[in-house]
């Protein structure tokens, strides 16, 4: 790693704080959108009691989102290129142009989760639960990549890590469709 001009000490607390927003805008992520599930399995309730499910999905999905999901991403985002900015010498690795990737299609679910709890909130979505629990799954399989490309660096193996996704998400999905089956007993 190339070091800066600037103290170790700062890049090691900028790299904490970029972990623990990390860490939150995660979890907000995850459970988002099991709210979505649970707001979308709503629907199939009596009228009456699915209007006041919905008015108390609207707020919990609001307040997560606005106050811990948006502002762990850009908390998240704006310590990791601050990172960049004290290393620049990071740009140049194989494996922050990987992860680099990997953030911008999570940079890209957030967005679209965003968009899907507009939707639920005005009535228009047509994301079934099913659908909901494996766009769930691709934030895993984003997060199983970005953590595997931090750890394991330039040891990447190429043909193993895409297969090893590909067999997770696989997995996955599986593991979605056998809950379905369960639930439909």
């Amino acid at each position: 790693m190339l070091y800066s001009v600037f103290n170790p000490m700062l890049y090691l607390y900028i790299k904490a704080v970029h972990i623990i927003f990390v860490i939150t805008w995660m979890a907000g992520l995850f459970y988002m959108v099991r709210l979505f599930i649970y707001h979308t399995e709503a629907k199939q309730k009596p009228e009456e009691e699915y209007a006041v499910l919905h008015r108390q999905f609207v707020i919990m999905e609001s307040k997560l989102w606005w106050i811990i999901t948006t502002p762990s991403m850009y908390l998240a985002v704006l310590a990791g290129l601050s990172l960049l900015y004290i290393v620049p010498g990071l740009l140049e690795t194989g494996w922050m142009h990987v992860k680099l990737v990997f953030v911008l299609g999570l940079v890209t679910y957030h967005f679209v989760c965003q968009r899907i709890m507009l939707r639920l909130r005005d009535e228009t979505s047509r994301w079934t639960s099913i659908r909901l629990r494996l766009w769930n799954e691709l934030a895993t399989v984003l997060l199983f990549a970005i953590v595997f490309a931090v750890v394991l660096k330039s040891a990447i193996n190429w043909i193993y890590g895409v297969l090893g996704l590909l067999l997770l998400s696989v997995m996955l999905m599986l593991a979605v469709r056998w809950y379905k089956k369960i639930r439909e007993r």
